[in-house]
């Protein structure tokens, strides 16, 4: 293995030391040139590297003037408007038939914006986090499968800046609603309140960004912040603003990379958020670079110094004002959720989470829906349609609310049987008629365990052809 000068030069001083060799010797040992030899035996330390002057670059040279006007002219551009390297490579080949390399360009770019004193290094100060004084949060993206389908996923993270301690939980959505359920769960998850939390300029907190640190804040957020009992720092707009709450930013990269490599697999989304909290328990295990305890340990310091938390609670949800549309649908974030049909036309109100939306008519709850992801889904009950079924019996085979409880196991094996022997028995509309009647009987749909036993005690008692029962449509 060849050896540094440092360790030649050691070599042959020993050689010297020891054997007394000439310099002509030396040389001939250690096969360098006798200049060398004195040089290693006037000093242990190697002279620097004799400085050459800078070699022509006649590829670039000619047009090395027109790269520092165009980059001293982009100081008076807008930001996102400004030349990069590649796009002043295609310029000088375009407009002034430039025969150099897009590479020999762009190194020329790089080293001259600073020393023009364009590209600006930030210099961040360490900072000293005192128990339960701060902590930060952010979201940060993921891709996850669910139910085989992948899912664009949002990963709410509150980090305790003093232990490092961390909580992560999913949504489908970085809502305001996710955002205020994020912090509730945080808070009940550390058992207590830091003294202040940073932000960066969050849709969900801030409605306009003013002059320097100043905000208008959305009402939602002024009211959680008034109830948890805490103060909000708002760092920068932009890039600038990441340095600012660089611990949440370094550990939603490091829980991405540890927890959520190769991309997960779970059935729904509260089992995604199961596979979560098994990532922070593991996480209370680690020991973060620098410092002498674990995560937990650290942890169980700060927390006496956290603030209470609150006697009541905080209710994340938004409540909406929404109409029922003709297909017994609200529409919410672009999505749509069935109500039962004779609210069609009505104005109802929504209590929307980050996980379910609830519809009320007055104090009363007529709809309970899992949240949807992604645009344009519907998600519809076929309870909610009976009623419009009875009159209209040709549209069940093709209703999406059919479909959706076949997927989901609320119209079961047992339910299809019955229909089809009604119809076979009675005819096509007639039939359905008779099953519409037997699922409007008990919640069959909400139960599907009641419904296969309802159905299997009402094929006993007569089947779809039998006596009269309380299934065979009026004549």
């Amino acid at each position: 293995m060849a050896r540094s000068r440092v360790e030649s030069f050691e070599q042959i001083r020993r050689d010297r030391r020891l054997e007394g060799l000439s310099i002509r010797e030396l040389a001939e040992r250690h096969k360098v040139h006798r200049r060398t030899v004195r040089q290693a035996l006037a000093s242990a330390v190697p002279p620097a590297r004799k400085q050459y002057p800078a070699r022509p670059r006649p590829a670039i040279d000619p047009y090395v003037t027109i790269i520092d006007g165009w980059l001293t002219a982009d100081q008076d551009a807008p930001r996102k408007q400004r030349h990069t390297a590649r796009r002043i490579w295609q310029r000088l080949v375009a407009e002034h038939g430039a025969r150099c390399s897009e590479v020999t360009v762009s190194r020329y770019v790089a080293k001259r914006r600073i020393e023009l004193g364009f590209k600006h290094i930030e210099v961040a100060v360490p900072q000293v986090h005192a128990a339960g004084a701060e902590a930060e949060v952010d979201f940060g993206e993921f891709w996850t499968r669910i139910g085989g389908e992948l899912v664009k996923c949002w990963m709410f993270v509150m980090r305790l800046s003093c232990s490092g301690r961390a909580f992560h939980v999913a949504f489908t959505t970085q809502g305001q609603e996710a955002f205020l359920q994020g912090h509730v769960l945080a808070f009940n998850h550390f058992g207590g309140v830091p003294a202040r939390i940073r932000y960066d300029n969050l849709k969900p907190a801030v409605i306009k960004v003013l002059k320097g640190r100043s905000r208008t804040e959305s009402d939602r957020f002024i009211a959680l912040r008034s109830h948890y009992g805490y103060d909000s720092f708002f760092c920068r707009p932009g890039v600038q603003g990441a340095h600012e709450k660089g611990g949440v930013e370094g550990d939603i990269g490091r829980f991405r990379r540890r927890h959520l490599v190769p991309v997960p697999d779970a059935m729904s989304l509260a089992d995604m958020n199961r596979l979560i909290t098994a990532g922070d328990l593991l996480d209370d295990t680690r020991v973060i670079t620098g410092r002498p305890t674990t995560v937990a340990e650290a942890f169980a310091a700060e927390l006496p110094a956290l603030q209470p938390l609150p006697m009541e609670a905080f209710d994340p949800a938004l409540i909406l004002r929404t109409r029922v549309d003709l297909k017994a649908r609200v529409a919410i974030r672009q999505c749509y959720y069935s109500v039962p049909a004779r609210y069609a036309g009505r104005r109802l109100t929504v209590r929307l989470t980050a996980t379910t939306v609830e519809v009320f008519d007055a104090a009363q709850i007529v709809a309970h829906h899992e949240r949807a992801s992604g645009r344009y889904v519907e998600v519809l009950t076929l309870d909610h349609y009976l009623e419009v079924l009875k009159t209209k019996p040709g549209a069940l085979p093709g209703a999406t609310a059919l479909a959706q409880a076949k997927v989901c196991g609320a119209f079961t094996a047992a339910h299809q049987r019955y229909w089809d022997a009604a119809r076979h028995a009675r005819g096509d509309s007639a039939g359905t008629r008779a099953l519409i009647e037997i699922l409007l009987a008990p919640d069959t749909i909400g139960n599907s365990v009641a419904s296969r036993d309802g159905l299997s005690g009402h094929q006993r008692a007569g089947g779809p052809a039998g006596g009269a029962d309380r299934s065979t449509p009026p004549q």
